[in-house]
């Protein structure tokens, strides 16, 4: 063998382990590469579904396998706190529905007796100040019961098949009086054609109440009161519209939650307690529906809530 033919093999030898090397870390890197898109597409399916689920992972890398260890441990501390959020909110939920049913007890003795003793005519201006008070605390804790009842899934809401038409006319002319009296303009857009909703009637009735005495109360500076009902594929929607101060934007970000009120534009005279609103809201989403928000101050208030729309056949019927 002479000594060009050796020099030709060491190349091709050269060349060859070169050729090795460079296959082997493109397939390291390949692999590496597929695993680490492996494990951040579980991550975030565990992420995003809530699931308790732990990344899993088959490889022989050190590196990555301590960096799955780590993110599983990272997920189970996540999954701990989870568990124990909802157990503190839980009893959060259940203390507050308990403290509100003792609250209640002894107020509803105090106006039975306030009753006899107004009966009896005894100093019945300074007893009507003390009924009227004592009301309100009771009103209020019963806000405080149901809002505790709904948020801890207690509540009991029966869907029915319900002819929303009628049942916006009838809130509509329960403040009839009150917005004869307040010489309020009153823009009424219900189709005669009836459309049916699968909702509560009293949850519906109830959130409706709310929403039309804050039109009047917070909009009597504009003396209008709009409502009207419309309705797409799915969904049905009531508008409820006032034109009077408004909502600012920053306070329409909070206007849903649980004792927010709006002190800068609405004065004690006429200020709620911050829990009809909530609980307005909470029942909505209870019947799988919703309530918004849309405000232009000064300009007008509009407030819709948005309910499921129940076909022309029986929801019932077709279920049954």
């Amino acid at each position: 063998m002479n000594e060009n033919t050796v020099i030709f093999f060491l190349s091709a030898a050269v060349a060859a382990l070169f050729f090795v090397i460079l296959y082997q870390r493109y397939k390291f890197k390949k692999d590496l590469y597929t695993k680490l898109r492996q494990i951040t597409e579980k991550l975030s399916e565990i992420l995003e579904t809530g699931s308790d689920e732990k990344v899993m992972v088959f490889t022989d890398n050190k590196a990555l396998i301590g960096l799955v260890e780590q993110i599983d441990r990272l997920l189970e501390d996540r999954q701990k706190i989870k568990v124990d959020f909802k157990r503190a909110e839980l009893s959060s939920k259940k203390m507050l529905s308990n403290i509100s049913h003792d609250i209640k007890t002894p107020l509803t003795v105090i106006l039975g007796y306030l009753e006899i003793m107004r009966l009896d005519n005894e100093d019945d201006e300074a007893l009507k100040k003390v009924e009227i008070k004592a009301k309100q605390v009771m009103e209020l804790i019963g806000q405080f019961f149901t809002l505790a009842k709904l948020e801890a899934g207690d509540a009991d809401i029966p869907i029915s098949r319900l002819n929303i038409n009628e049942v916006c006319r009838e809130n509509v002319l329960d403040f009839y009086d009150i917005l004869l009296q307040k010489r309020f303009t009153v823009d009424v857009d219900i189709p005669e054609k009836p459309i049916y909703v699968l909702a509560n009637k009293e949850a519906v009735q109830r959130i409706l109440f709310n929403l039309l005495s804050n039109a009047i109360r917070y909009g009597s500076d504009g003396n209008y009161l709009g409502i009207s009902l419309r309705e797409d594929e799915k969904h049905v929607f009531i508008n409820i519209t006032d034109k009077g101060r408004g909502i600012d934007k920053k306070s329409a970000a909070h206007v849903f939650e649980r004792l927010y009120t709006m002190e800068d534009s609405r004065n004690r005279e006429i200020q709620g307690n911050g829990l009809g609103l909530t609980i307005a809201k909470n029942l909505a989403v209870q019947m799988e529906g919703d309530l918004f928000l849309d405000s232009a101050p000064d300009v007008k208030t509009t407030f819709t809530l948005m309910l499921r729309k129940a076909d022309s056949e029986s929801f019932f019927e077709r279920n049954s």
